[in-house]
């Protein structure tokens, strides 16, 4: 029986031949994530019915575990220092291998980053954005504690197999767009449930020639489309990628020619330009070159959605030589460490302080106006992960959203601005 990537990765750990959309399986997990949220755990076991606490761990070797949210805890913030002090005692008490404190970055980025996600294998993350590990052709999707407890106890799962959509993306990308602009016109066209428990499989040149970061940006903004698990093939730049960082073995998984899919979607990158999503919704959304002169007062690009290498280059290639707006506060925030100094290296940390950039250090601040929040009646224009009514301060304020070269090219000029316009295209 064919079978899609999503279809093959839960047959094979759950010791099936072949699987079905609407099958329940109960399926073996590769590797568990969890934030801070770590200290849920124990109610999350008496909800999930295992009395006696956390007293026994599947796998320890299976298990990461980042501190995070709001780090180091910011603002005389006692609650979250507490829980992070918590955090750090209960994995001491518990002897987890690896364990990533506040200066390390953000949960997606740090695990991708240190070699836990490998090709075919299954991932569950307490974090929604979990399906970004589909970039590196590994079934993520994002739990809540009860399940993760579960999970640390038995190393397993129940899944229903979800249905496949296919997204096959033409052409390539014109100067000034990016992934986060195909993700935007998905949300816009199609709105922002489509994918509802939905495997996505994405396909065509503009995929294979995308580079890993960008597909990452897919994959985490793959749950604002609802879906369950956001997959791509693995290539040579996957290989190159894990080389000499991969943690475990590993068996790429790639759908069956005749496999079936719910739907199957067309997108000819060379028609994309630079997309906006208004305030307060994903699924409304405009080219940037139609809003007019919407004035800001801040700029974002960091988080799991935005803090990549490719991401801060294409802010610093706009922002390189000139000065931001006096009345925009911009604020870039890589993903993680590693991030982190390769943008110091390449010269882009330096490029965007000389233009007047807030840089800040790996957290996920950014995105959840953890630093940068917002007052009221203020506009703001994110490439993070999420533009919802009080996210990232006031709900009196404004978020737009938009790619990391739209979020620069505003800064640049104080209102919302079309990259390319400031690029000279």
């Amino acid at each position: 029986m064919a079978m899609t990537i999503a279809e093959k990765i839960l047959a094979s750990h759950s010791g099936r031949e072949f699987v079905r959309p609407g099958d329940y399986v109960t399926a073996k997990i590769d590797l568990a994530g969890i934030k801070y949220s770590i200290l849920d755990i124990p109610n999350g076991m008496k909800n999930a019915g295992i009395e006696g606490g956390l007293t026994h761990v599947w796998d320890r070797s299976r298990v990461v575990i980042v501190n995070d949210y709001d780090g180091p805890a910011p603002d005389k913030n006692v609650k979250t220092a507490q829980r992070q002090k918590e955090a750090r005692e209960f994995v001491q008490r518990m002897q987890f291998q690896h364990f990533y404190d506040v200066s390390e970055g953000i949960c997606h980025q740090v695990i991708l980053d240190q070699g836990f996600v490998v090709p075919g294998s299954l991932a569950v993350v307490t974090d929604s954005h979990a399906p970004i590990y589909g970039a590196l052709n590994c079934a993520g999707t994002g739990i809540g504690e009860a399940e993760m407890a579960w999970v640390l106890t038995y190393g397993s799962l129940w899944f229903q197999v979800p249905k496949t959509i296919k997204i096959v993306v033409t052409g390539a990308f014109s100067p000034g767009v990016m992934p986060k602009d195909l993700y935007l016109y998905l949300s816009g066209q199609f709105g922002t449930d489509f994918a509802q428990y939905h495997s996505l499989e994405w396909y065509g040149p503009a995929i294979q020639s995308m580079s890993l970061d960008g597909r990452m940006c897919l994959g985490n903004q793959a749950e604002e489309l609802g879906a369950k698990f956001c997959l791509f093939e693995a290539d040579e730049k996957v290989f190159r990628f894990l080389q000499g960082r991969a943690r475990y073995p590993y068996q790429p998984v790639t759908a069956d020619p005749d496999a079936h899919y719910q739907q199957v979607i067309t997108v000819d990158a060379d028609g994309l330009v630079p997309m906006v999503a208004l305030p307060h919704d994903m699924s409304v959304v405009c080219p940037a070159d139609r809003l007019g002169t919407v004035p800001i007062h801040q700029a974002s690009i960091g988080g799991c959605a935005s803090g990549r290498l490719e991401d801060i280059a294409a802010a610093a290639a706009i922002l390189k030589g000139r000065r931001i707006q006096k009345q925009v506060r911009c604020i870039v925030g890589a993903a993680d460490q590693e991030v982190f100094c390769g943008a110091i290296r390449a010269g882009y940390i330096e490029t965007l302080v000389a233009a007047g950039v807030t840089v800040c250090h790996p957290h996920c601040g950014p995105c959840t106006g953890g630093i940068g929040a917002l007052a009221d009646g203020e506009t703001c224009i994110t490439a993070t992960t999420r533009n919802f009514k009080g996210r990232m301060g006031s709900p009196n304020a404004e978020i737009y959203m938009a790619s990391p070269a739209t979020v620069a090219a505003s800064a640049l000029t104080g209102f919302i601005t079309d990259p390319r316009e400031v690029m000279g295209l």
